[in-house]
């Protein structure tokens, strides 16, 4: 399959389609494209760097379970975002499990291709930090928020960051494919607590509510919420 195909969709992200054309075109030459169905992994904590991946198609989930059972939710991954980078900088194994959470179509580009790819114009590693310092960035200010904002606040600013992309989309989304109990393992909230948030916004005609979905319906409300 011509990667090509997969171009438009991808210069709708930040990262890639600020990247030189000549390096584009190197990722996509070396790319392949994966599926899989709900509930697949993709790769587990503990295994070896596989490369970059980027999600064309539906979602992934970033998390790790403990012995007890129980999960942490990190993130969840939506076109065009990419990830799996730390990898190539320390070629140390995956910190976090990656499951689909839906039927889910990946373009994959492995280790040692996207290793050549690198070597061979070494400048580009400065466009590979730069995707991995954005998610550092995230992760401070979601730390930060954890410590000294209150729970509706919280929730609010992760909605905002989920719709738009955690800085990868131009447009954001209105309509998130996002199941109550995954917000609340993000958020580190109870299930109970995420629903009474989620209630009072709804409430408030700030937001939607359905099965499965959150629908933003006065972004400028919530991000007034977010700042509080």
């Amino acid at each position: 399959m011509d990667m090509q195909v997969w171009r438009p969709r991808l210069m709708r992200g930040q990262w890639f389609s600020h990247l030189p054309v000549s390096l584009q075109d190197s990722l996509l030459s070396a790319a392949r494209v994966r599926r899989l169905s709900p509930g697949q992994r993709l790769f587990k904590r503990g295994d070896p760097p596989c490369g970059l991946y980027a999600v064309l198609e539906g979602s992934v989930r970033i998390g790790a379970v403990s012995e007890q059972g129980k999960e942490a939710l990190l993130s969840l991954v939506e076109a065009p975002h990419w990830f799996g980078e730390i990898g190539l900088f320390d070629g140390l194994p995956r910190t976090h499990d990656a499951f689909a959470v839906s039927n889910c179509t990946l373009l994959h580009i492995a280790q040692n291709p996207l290793l050549a790819v690198l070597d061979g114009q070494p400048v580009h590693w400065r466009q590979l930090a730069l995707l991995m310092s954005q998610k550092l960035r995230m992760t401070f200010i979601n730390l930060e928020q954890l410590s000294l904002l209150p729970a509706p606040a919280r929730l609010a600013h992760r909605l905002l960051m989920i719709a738009e992309g955690y800085g990868e989309l131009d447009e954001p989304r209105r309509v998130l494919q996002l199941p109550q109990e995954q917000l609340a393992s993000m958020l580190s909230l109870s299930r109970q607590t995420t629903n009474q948030i989620l209630k009072d916004l709804q409430g408030q005609g700030i937001i939607g509510l359905s099965y499965g979905e959150i629908e933003i319906l006065d972004a400028e409300r919530l991000r007034a919420l977010a700042t509080v």
